[in-house]
């Protein structure tokens, strides 16, 4: 019998769910939207700020990991660990939890990756910073291009090493949100759902 995911090491879980890019597909919106109208119905209205498709599968114009993220904030007074409660009770496991943050996943199974695979990022209001440089990937046709290459190199070098590849993308990140952010100003301050 293997070993669940929860009493799998990191090296384990990375050998298992490797690093692997591809095209863009046109479903990864309809999984996203699907996925949305899911949330909805178990997730109570009232402690949704928003729902938000971001990552690269956002992304039209490039190559992604075919994993939706998806940025769901709550307002500040909302008790984090009753909605962990509620996604844990409908499907997602916990994968990483910091003050303010958690990161859920959903398709990640002991045999490998299902056909949808969700990464849930559950933060409090104006925790949002991946909106932003969504946002400007796809108004930067250059830039996403850019980004592409970017992860494309890295890709085989950290495929067995989640952490390493998304550190190296860091500094890439954080300069186009900053520049998104100077660009689009209060863009994602307070809107409905």
């Amino acid at each position: 019998m293997s070993p669940s995911l929860e009493e799998m090491s990191l090296e384990e879980l990375w050998q298992l769910f490797p690093i692997f890019l591809r095209e863009h597909d046109a479903a990864w919106k309809d999984w996203y939207e699907a996925e949305r109208l899911r949330l909805l119905s178990f997730m109570p209205e009232h402690q949704i700020v928003r729902l938000s498709h971001i990552g690269s599968t956002s992304v039209e114009t490039i190559w992604a990991k075919p994993i939706v993220d998806i940025l769901l904030e709550i307002p500040i007074e909302t008790d984090m660990a009753a909605m962990r409660e509620s996604l844990l009770q409908n499907g997602y496991l916990l994968m990483s939890e910091s003050k303010g943050r958690m990161s859920f996943n959903k398709g990640y199974t002991p045999s490998g990756f299902a056909e949808r695979v969700f990464h849930l990022h559950l933060r409090y209001e104006g925790d949002h910073d991946e909106l932003y440089f969504r946002d400007y990937l796809q108004e930067h046709h250059a830039v996403a291009k850019d980004y592409e290459k970017l992860k494309l190199s890295l890709w085989k070098q950290y495929e067995h090493n989640r952490d390493a590849y998304t550190e190296a993308k860091t500094d890439f990140i954080k300069k186009y949100t900053e520049e998104a952010k100077r660009l689009y100003g209060g863009r994602y301050e307070r809107e409905d759902v």
